[in-house]
């Protein structure tokens, strides 16, 4: 490809689309919490689970949605992803029992994995010059923490007006809506002939005989515990442990008079800043080392969290707290994916990316199921919080032994 190729595409604009809905309507889980269990009485961890189930149907479906893209097209895995996804808001809309809300979670799960990063990462990286590549995926991948800004405000707002079963519907026909972008998406293979040549069960075996690949799948781990937790269980945190929003403050002026409205507000912030610090970090991927970008990301997410936890919880320390995790908070998906991309080759990068994505969705399911569950035997998130600390820092330490060159490819020998 070209490598003075423009860095805007319509397949770049038309894959920011689409990760920005889909993204948008998962961020909103959160602010569901509270209403559902109220309105059944379930116990925090009920719905918990259902979230817990979601970003491990995620996880699971990620390789699977990747090895689909690559074997039938982009085009139409992302249209089985919607499928998914709507189905599953739609039936989790009439749900009625906690089983059966867990049940259905596994088909929004899917449907996120259809929409999300793996398949979306793949085909922008694929339609990308060498040069432009970095800065490509930190572009898609901004795009996810757009849709957060505005994803839990707009639920909130909703439920003002309506049910959370009729938000759920809204949400489904915003998908449905999301796909007539999908005839401008037409990405061309970037892949050298040596990569086409080789099979997907050759490159997999290279990557899992490398130690490097097991490592960067391993440090995954901890950034979907910490995503995945904060989103699902900030909005109910902060609605129940923040200190009262003063009258006649900053915060009352924009509107933000109860600790509900400022959970929902903290989650919109940490996607803004994001925006910015994804940005950055696809900037950044292409002049340094990857695997010290992200011990960096990780050291400085550990710090973020130990700190907040330690210190008194105000309306003034979630804004900052949002601030800080949002400049960090996705970051690590650019330097991750384009790690694996610069490791392996793209003709299979959205199945590798999808098994290293598998971590991080373990990770988001035990930090959303542990933040139900010790919430209920515990009354307070304080333990959750504190694994999420330990686990950064491993992240941190799992990095610094990668190997950030090829392993032998065949590829090159051919």
């Amino acid at each position: 490809m070209d490598r003075q190729a423009p860095l805007i595409t319509p397949v770049l604009l038309v894959g920011c689309f689409i990760i920005l809905v889909s993204f948008a309507v998962r961020a909103s889980f959160g602010v569901f919490q509270i209403p559902i269990a109220e309105e059944f009485g379930w116990a925090r961890a009920e719905f918990s689970l259902a979230i817990a189930i979601q970003n491990l149907a995620w996880g699971i479906g990620q390789p699977l949605f990747g090895a689909v893209a690559e074997k039938v097209g982009d085009r139409k895995a992302i249209v089985l992803g919607a499928a998914f996804y709507v189905a599953g808001l739609l039936l989790s809309a009439m749900s009625e029992t906690p089983f059966a809300m867990q049940a259905w979670e596994v088909l929004v799960g899917f449907g996120i994995a259809g929409t999300g990063f793996g398949v979306i990462l793949a085909v922008v990286g694929r339609a990308s010059s060498d040069e432009n590549r970095s800065m490509s995926l930190a572009i898609a991948t901004a795009a996810g923490s757009a849709g957060q800004v505005f994803g839990a405000p707009v639920a909130e707002a909703l439920l003002g007006v309506m049910p959370w079963q009729g938000v759920f519907v809204v949400f489904a026909a915003a998908l449905v809506a999301m796909l007539v972008t999908l005839p401008l998406m037409k990405s061309p293979e970037a892949a050298s002939k040596a990569e086409l040549q080789e099979s997907m069960g050759t490159i997999l075996g290279r990557a899992a005989r490398d130690p490097s690949f097991t490592l960067i799948f391993l440090g995954f781990f901890s950034c979907g515990y910490q995503l995945a937790f904060v989103t699902a269980h900030f909005p109910a945190f902060v609605t129940e442990m923040c200190g009262p929003i003063m009258p006649g403050g900053v915060l009352h002026g924009l509107g933000i008079t109860t600790t509900s409205a400022l959970g929902a507000v903290s989650i919109s912030l940490i996607g803004l800043f994001n925006i910015m610090g994804t940005l950055l970090a696809g900037w950044l991927g292409k002049r340094y080392t990857k695997k010290y970008l992200l011990a960096g990301i990780y050291t400085m997410r550990t710090i973020a969290a130990a700190a907040f936890i330690m210190l008194p919880i105000t309306p003034t320390s979630v804004l900052v707290f949002s601030a800080v995790m949002g400049a960090l908070w996705l970051a690590t998906v650019p330097l991750t994916s384009g790690l694996v991309a610069h490791l392996y080759g793209l003709r299979y990068m959205g199945t590798l990316y999808g098994i290293v994505f598998l971590s991080h969705q373990i990770g988001g399911f035990l930090g959303v199921w542990l933040g139900g569950r010790f919430y209920d035997i515990y009354g307070d998130y304080t333990m959750v919080w504190w694994i999420g600390v330990g686990v950064g820092a491993f992240s941190a330490i799992v990095h610094l032994p990668v190997r950030e060159n090829r392993p032998a490819p065949a590829m090159q020998a051919a």
